[in-house]
């Protein structure tokens, strides 16, 4: 059993997880001074559970406590809990407390997960994909292309098959790590179909059904359905606002957590880059928990304003750190070439596991981006001189067309993570539809149906086209907040 300590850390009690009235006070931050006081607070409360900072499931402190702790009367905090009762975010049991939840309402006509993979009868025939975060070939691809089909002979005489990859791509890809500050040694290299096999046959190889495992709300959606698809038992920590090592930490050890997955490196959808001793932290508790990370670098090479930095993995002394590496976003996604890093026992069961799935990676795909490690800093200029235009296009119009949403412009990667005034992005991102743009909204990116005041936006496409998508997109919140009060989605399980 453990219990609440003074620093204000979520606590547990056996499997029940419960947050104080100091570490409450904390996350709801200084209140608007407006009245009356309850229904402020209440709205601090849900925007919380909304935007995921404060996890469903968490027994809320006691009235008496949070009314201490916000220096208010204990009146105002029972309105408060009764008024988020009405509207469905707290559930209470007599004796027993109060809970965050979610309110009952009716499944949509499609999942989150499966909608906006097709463009419906009616919509704009020019639609405007916001939806994908990867950009076209860059230029010097038709000589990468052309070195590799001259290459290919070379290999044609044998089977084909190396499940752990090619040696030229391993070498490449452990020289660039070396490079970055982590000496790596081929051996050390697996190449997969894309990283998402390799995020697919991490969960299948390391997780077990019931294992607890943690990641970042929001966070890559496709690692959410393979962490379900093994039965995992979710962990979700907020990072909306960024990653708080101190809750991660405890956490952690609460859950017990086996396993868990963070994008440090311009976070997918958020754009935050993690800072060395954020890393060098988030390592301790993984060691403390006696649990192990993957780290997915995806975009580890897409700095616009700032560079990555030194990777996670260069502060891990235990073999605790995975990384995950993907072609798709600075190369090409029409690759299908991922990789992991790792220990070379584990590299060695890796590659075994995956011979079931699919043998190996195609080889020509794989020549393809050797060549293309070749051409390295050729490729990153040319992303960084488009994404920025791209980026600080889509901000420009953002600013002037949509000065209420909320967002930091990001250092690198390839998304914005875009806050709305209210709770009705998946309505929005409906309505958006048909004014001819694509975009995913924020539950897509989270364990439990929050995130309803939030979108990605990537930048991938040319900035005048940017600027297009942030005018249909104008003209389509309008006519969203006309439209009737929204409720956030049920949890997906």
């Amino acid at each position: 059993m453990s219990v609440k300590s003074q620093s204000g850390k979520v606590a547990c009690m056996g499997d029940v997880r419960y947050v104080s009235g100091l570490q409450l006070a904390r996350l709801l931050g200084e209140l608007p001074a407006e009245r009356p006081f309850y229904a402020v607070l209440a709205a601090g409360v849900r925007a919380l559970i909304q935007d995921g900072r404060l996890p469903l499931g968490v027994r809320l402190p006691a009235e008496r406590d949070l009314a201490v702790a916000l220096s208010v009367s204990r009146t105002t905090v029972t309105s408060a809990y009764d008024a988020l009762r009405e509207d469905g975010y707290v559930s209470s049991r007599q004796g027993s407390g109060s809970w965050t939840t979610l309110p009952p309402v009716a499944m949509a006509h499609h999942s989150p997960a499966t909608a906006f993979t097709a463009t419906p009868v009616g919509s704009h025939s020019d639609t405007i994909d916001l939806g994908c975060a990867a950009p076209g070939a860059p230029g010097v691809f038709a000589e990468a292309v052309d070195a590799a089909v001259r290459e290919l002979p070379r290999y044609s005489c044998g089977a084909g098959y190396q499940p752990a990859g090619l040696p030229v791509l391993r070498a490449a890809i452990a020289e660039r790590y070396t490079a970055r500050g982590v000496p790596t040694r081929p051996e050390e290299i697996v190449i997969t179909t894309g990283a998402q096999q390799a995020c697919d046959l991490l969960v299948r190889t390391l997780v077990d059904r019931g294992d607890a495992v943690m990641l970042e709300r929001p966070t890559y959606p496709h690692v959410l359905s393979a962490l379900r698809s093994r039965g995992a038992r979710l962990v979700p920590v907020g990072v909306a606002d960024g990653w708080d090592l101190d809750l991660i930490a405890a956490g952690m050890r609460q859950a017990a957590v086996r396993l868990g997955y963070f994008i440090p490196d311009f976070q997918n959808p958020t754009g935050h880059l993690m800072s060395q001793p954020d890393r060098a932290a988030l390592v301790e508790a993984a060691r403390a928990a006696q649990g192990q990370l993957v780290i997915d670098e995806a975009f580890a090479e897409l700095g616009l304003d700032a560079d990555a930095g030194v990777p996670v993995a260069a502060h891990d002394t235990g073999g605790r750190v995975i990384t995950v590496g993907s072609a798709s976003k600075l190369f090409w996604g029409g690759l299908r070439i991922g990789w992991i890093r790792t220990t070379v026992p584990l590299a060695r069961r890796l590659a075994s596991a995956r011979e079931p799935l699919d043998i190996s990676s195609p080889v020509l795909e794989q020549l393809i981006t050797a060549e293309l490690f070749r051409r390295l800093e050729e490729v990153r200029a040319e992303r960084k001189a488009g994404l920025t235009a791209s980026r600080d296009a889509l901000v420009a119009a953002l600013e002037a067309r949509l000065p209420a949403w909320r967002f930091t412009v990001p250092v690198g990667g390839m998304t914005v993570w875009a806050r709305l005034p209210a709770p009705v992005a998946s309505a929005f991102c409906e309505v958006a539809l048909r004014h001819g743009v694509r975009i995913v909204p924020g539950p897509v990116f989270g364990a439990d149906g929050v995130l309803e005041d939030a979108v990605r936006l990537p930048y991938v496409l040319r900035p005048d086209t940017m600027r297009e998508a942030v005018e249909r997109m104008a003209a389509a919140y309008t006519e969203a907040e006309a439209l009737p009060a929204a409720r956030s989605l049920p949890a997906f399980v």
